[in-house]
């Protein structure tokens, strides 16, 4: 029986003793052991009374058993919900609860702080440790290592994936088997990988950035993966000569520029480094290429859409733009007011529409007619334009837009000039409440190590570049910005912190 997802990125290597997983301790995964554990998992969540369509949460740590129960999840029909690691039990309750998460899995260590959590909403409860451990895993052992594959379609369900919620309830975006295949089957060919390729995977897997745009490329083509728990330095470099490729977020790169073993030599077989889930500095791109000869790719996607534009494979990767939009993809810049569409050169609201936009909000009928257009396009909530070549620049969130005296003012403007100053590592630009303007400009500035730029200083040379109404009205130094796990920085917290800087 047909099952699209399952087919294509796990079916394909039934029997096949190629390697898959390649971990730190040095051993490796065959695609035929994955697939069996797979099988065995599959086995037990069936038993465990789950039928297609039904929702597995799984909150567990990085490993071969964690991505074994997203393959079981596929074949047995099962809709899979991947949960941050570093979510609480208290969030952890807002996700399982809204999910109707039939079976929840976790750490064999978090199982007394999250069975009332399962209990309040009525899941069961079991335990998936990284080393194989855990009553799951023990209760899998015994079911065989062949699973009946559960027929389905390529518009029924295949995950939900929770956004950050940092404006509200957190919705659960549902994910479709055609959404998840179309867009690694896009990226495969755009970004050439082949049976060939080793990618270096340091990545979480409760994300679409390590689950379904790493992992399902690498299943599509057949070749391995090294497959760390977490960034780590050190791994990270005793790996690369190994590898081919590498995915990764921002921090990736600016931690291995920090680290002199990164030579030009250490990388010199590579083919590929990829950035995305955060916006990477345009200096941190000059390193990179005067250090190691590569200029790095950098793409744009989202929890309910996937990826939608990358930076050419062939051709000019521009800093400071996430390239065009991929094959398949349609990209459009709107009024955010009236949704008209605007020529390029002008800043407005981004909308995609394509094979790899997901399928709605889960119970939220009126969230989802909000976002998703009856046209098809997708409102996204980023503020971007298109140059006159076409390529795509994200300006930043629609609720980052900073609206002072009634101007509109675009943090990415004011952002990319300060961090072209002397002294200045990376900055975020707020809006904070101020009672003449509604609005305030409030620059948050990380310095150089041992720098001493002031506020002064940035104010001056802000003056001449920047309308009156777009120079901050003040200038706070700090150690670091906060980010997620991802690597974004959290402008809702910086909004929190300083709400109060223009206040008496």
């Amino acid at each position: 029986m047909a099952n699209p997802l399952y087919d294509a990125l796990f079916g394909r290597h039934e029997g096949r003793q190629t390697p898959f997983l390649l971990l730190d301790d040095g051993k490796t995964v065959t695609h035929a052991e994955f697939l069996a554990q797979a099988a065995r998992f599959a086995g037990e969540v069936t038993a465990l009374g789950l039928e297609p369509g039904d929702r597995l949460a799984a909150q567990v740590a990085k490993s071969p058993d964690a991505l074994a129960v997203y393959a079981a999840c596929a074949q047995a029909g099962v809709i899979f919900l991947p949960l941050n690691t570093a979510y609480t039990p208290s969030e952890v309750s807002y996700f399982v609860e809204d999910s109707g998460a039939k079976l929840f899995l976790c750490d064999p260590s978090s199982e007394a702080a999250l069975a009332p959590v399962a209990e309040a909403a009525g899941a069961t409860l079991r335990t998936l440790g990284s080393k194989g451990e855990g009553s799951f895993a023990e209760a899998a052992a015994s079911r065989p290592p062949e699973f009946p594959t559960v027929e389905r379609q390529p518009d029924d369900l295949a995950a939900f994936l929770y956004t950050s919620g940092t404006t509200g309830r957190s919705k659960g975006a549902m994910l479709t088997q055609a959404n998840l295949l179309s867009n690694a089957e896009v990226l495969k060919d755009y970004w050439r990988f082949t049976e060939d390729d080793v990618l270096l995977h340091a990545l979480p897997i409760f994300h679409t950035h390590g689950l379904f745009v790493a992992t399902n490329i690498m299943l599509l083509v057949g070749g391995p993966m090294i497959f760390l728990p977490r960034f780590d330095a050190d791994a990270v470099i005793r790996w690369l000569p190994m590898a081919t490729s590498m995915m990764g977020v921002p921090t990736f790169y600016t931690r291995l520029l920090d680290d002199p073993r990164l030579t030009r030599d250490l990388v010199a077989h590579m083919r590929l480094f990829i950035s995305g889930s955060a916006p990477l500095l345009a200096d941190t791109h000059r390193q990179w290429e005067a250090r190691t000869g590569h200029r790095i790719l950098e793409r744009y996607g989202m929890t309910e859409t996937n990826m939608n534009t990358s930076n050419p494979y062939d051709g000019d990767r521009r800093a400071g733009t996430v390239g065009f939009p991929l094959p398949g993809v349609e990209l459009k810049v709107t009024d955010p007011v009236t949704g008209a569409e605007l020529p390029n050169g002008e800043i407005g609201m981004i909308e995609v529409r394509g094979p790899n936009v997901f399928k709605g909000y889960w119970q939220m009928p009126d969230k989802t007619r909000e976002e998703l257009r009856e046209n098809g396009f997708f409102i996204t909530g980023d503020l971007g334009m298109i140059d006159a070549d076409g390529y795509v620049h994200i300006v930043g969130r629609g609720k980052d837009l900073i609206i002072s005296g009634g101007y509109n003012v675009y943090p990415k403007e004011i952002e990319l000039l300060i961090d072209e100053q002397d002294g200045v590592l990376e900055s975020a630009i707020i809006g904070v409440p101020h009672p003449d303007f509604g609005e305030a400009v409030l620059a948050v500035v990380v310095r150089n190590p041992g720098a001493e730029t002031s506020a002064e200083a940035l104010g001056a040379a802000l003056s001449g570049k920047l309308a009156r109404f777009k120079q901050p009205k003040r200038i706070v130094f700090v150690e670091e910005l906060p980010r997620n796990t991802m690597g974004k920085v959290q402008k809702n917290i910086l909004r929190k912190d300083y709400e109060a800087a223009f206040k008496g």
